[in-house]
């Protein structure tokens, strides 16, 4: 695997010669394209269809996001692992009633069971009305009650308030942060699934959108409690994040370039982090552990074994 790049300052990112060159009126850096592995633009950045051509050609992709850190969409290169055969299964999945249940409890199962890991609350009474439910919006809705509680412990935990949960725009700072990691979340699950057959826009908890990859909303559930949830309340209680890394402008709050910089320092050193993996028998990364969670999706749809999401009490 190359390297995470994030590009936090305005400016050019350009082709010259076989490799990439960012500048602007202070900085002039030539980035080794076979050292990357993503882009994460969170800054006005001016490109051309050179640049683009290049990225597609080393199969990398570029995620965008604006200037208050909000997710705006990525360049997802030319898929050259993808399977028609794994597309018709994933198809298949979704449009059988059963069977887009079962991944969808799953998804929201392994959330649940992270969160709990997190937050040190009890999942017993949840998992046991999903069990019961019968359709994905019941599904949700379970989801959406235990979020509340731990949107309760992460006001505690940080001494934040929360008030509600706003979204675009986010009201307060606690809601920017929330906003700001689970983007990172999402941008990352869609860059690893990029190199797997798995068809990004065919989803079963999410429902399935022209206009987003929403597999990448599903599997995100699963790492959201480990990299979101984890970073805001280590990141604020260590005060490493205060009051000064937030911008507002009218009703709306959003992390400045410095407490970005300090999320993504923490976030990439986080995907970086090892644990022991218990089936594998040795350490991976959490990064490592988003691909292997995404091929053991590819395993489900292909009748291999039934998904089982990720429980991070289970590692060490």
């Amino acid at each position: 695997m190359g390297r995470v790049y994030y590009l936090l300052r305005n400016g050019t990112l350009s082709r010259k010669e076989n490799t990439l060159w960012f500048e602007n009126s202070e900085i002039r850096k030539f980035i080794p394209i076979e050292d990357v592995d993503e882009i994460f633009a969170l800054s006005e950045i001016n490109l051309s269809s050179k640049v683009l051509k290049l990225l597609s050609g080393y199969g990398i992709a570029l995620h965008l996001f604006n200037q208050y850190g909000f997710y705006v969409g990525s360049f997802y290169p030319l898929e050259e692992a993808k399977s028609g055969y794994l597309t018709i299964k994933q198809a298949e999945h979704y449009l059988n009633k059963e069977k887009r249940l079962l991944l969808a409890k799953a998804f929201v199962l392994g959330a649940m069971k992270n969160l709990s890991h997190v937050y040190k609350l009890s999942t017993r009474s949840y998992e046991e009305e999903l069990r019961e439910t019968n359709t994905v919006e019941e599904v949700m809705s379970i989801e959406a009650s235990f979020r509340k509680e731990c949107y309760k412990k992460l006001e505690e935990e940080t001494g934040m308030s929360f008030e509600k949960r706003s979204r675009r725009p986010p009201h307060n700072p606690l809601n920017a942060l929330i906003s700001f990691g689970n983007s990172l979340v999402y941008a990352k699950v869609l860059g690893e699934i990029y190199y797997t057959p798995l068809n990004p826009t065919i989803s079963y908890l999410h429902e399935p959108s022209e206009r987003r990859f929403s597999l990448s909303l599903d599997v995100a559930e699963v790492f959201k409690p480990i990299l979101s949830d984890y970073l805001i309340i280590k990141l604020v209680r260590s005060g490493k994040i205060k009051e000064k890394h937030f911008s507002k402008d009218m009703a709306m709050a959003y992390l400045n370039e410095e407490g970005k910089r300090i999320f993504l320092s923490a976030f990439d050193e986080r995907l970086s982090q090892t644990l022991k993996h218990g089936k594998l028998k040795r350490k991976v990364s959490i990064r490592r552990l988003i691909r292997i969670e995404l091929y053991k999706l590819v395993k489900h749809l292909l009748g291999e074994e039934v998904y089982q999401p990720l429980d991070l009490r289970r590692l060490s």
